[in-house]
C-alpha cells in the first residue's frame, strides 16, 4: 500500500514500535542481507548464521540496559525494520538509540517516525539526553536525525565500528527539553 502522507509538517507514516519477537526474526535476517544495513550498522561481516537469535538473546539478557523493537506497519503488521536502544544508562539518564529499515520502507518517513517514537519512549524512561552515532558516510541517516529533531554535535574520529573497522562517526543528540516533533503512532508492549 503506497503511503501518500507527507513526513514533514503533514501526516506521517502509520507505524508502531513493538517488542521484537519470534515473528520478526525471519524478516530481520532478510534485512541483514541489505548492503546498506551491513555497511552502516555494527554488525559482524559477514553476518554469521544464527546471528539474529544471538542478537535478540543479547538484548533480552541485558534489559533494562538495552532494548530492541520491531517497526511495524499499523495497517498490516508488516515488518519495516528495527528501532534499538543499545545503551541505556538510567543513572546518567542517557541512551544511545539506533534504527534500520528495510529497503522498501525507505524514503517514506518510516525511519523518522520510528526515531520520534523511540525518542519518546526514552524520554518516558526519564532520559535527559539521547544520542545517535552515525557514520560520516551515511547521508540518509543524518537526514533522518535532522528531521526527527536531533542536533549535530561533532565528529568522533576513528571509532571502533566492528572487528577490524574504525571509522569517523558523527554524534547527533536530543536533549530534553529540545523540541522534537511528536510521534504519530505509539509504542505497543
Amino acid at each position: 500500500m503506497p503511503d501518500t502522507r507527507q513526513q514533514d509538517g503533514g501526516e506521517r507514516p502509520d507505524i508502531r514500535l513493538v517488542a521484537f519477537d519470534d515473528e520478526h526474526e525471519a524478516p530481520f535476517v532478510a534485512m541483514l542481507a541489505d548492503p546498506d544495513v551491513t555497511r552502516f550498522t555494527p554488525l559482524p561481516w559477514p553476518v554469521p548464521p544464527g546471528y539474529a537469535k544471538t542478537w535478540r538473546q543479547r538484548y533480552d539478557a541485558h534489559r533494562p540496559a538495552r532494548e530492541n523493537f520491531a517497526i511495524e506497519d499499523c495497517a498490516d503488521g508488516r515488518f519495516l525494520g528495527i528501532a534499538v536502544a543499545p545503551h541505556v544508562d538510567r543513572e546518567a539518564r542517557t541512551a544511545e538509540l539506533g534504527y534500520a529499515v528495510v529497503p522498501e520502507a525507505r524514503g517514506r518517513g518510516v525511519a523518522v517516525e520510528a526515531l520520534r517514537q523511540l525518542t519518546e519512549w526514552a524520554l518516558g524512561l526519564g532520559m535527559r539526553r539521547v544520542f545517535l552515532l552515525i557514520s560520516v558516510d551515511n547521508t540518509a541517516s543524518k537526514t533522518v536525525a535532522r528531521r526527527a529533531g536531533y542536533r549535530f554535535e561533532g565528529v568522533l574520529r576513528q571509532t571502533y565500528s566492528r572487528p577490524g573497522v574504525w571509522e569517523d562517526t558523527e554524534s547527533w543528540s536530543y536533549v530534553a527539553p529540545d523540541p522534537v516533533p511528536a510521534p504519530r503512532g505509539g509504542l505497543v508492549r
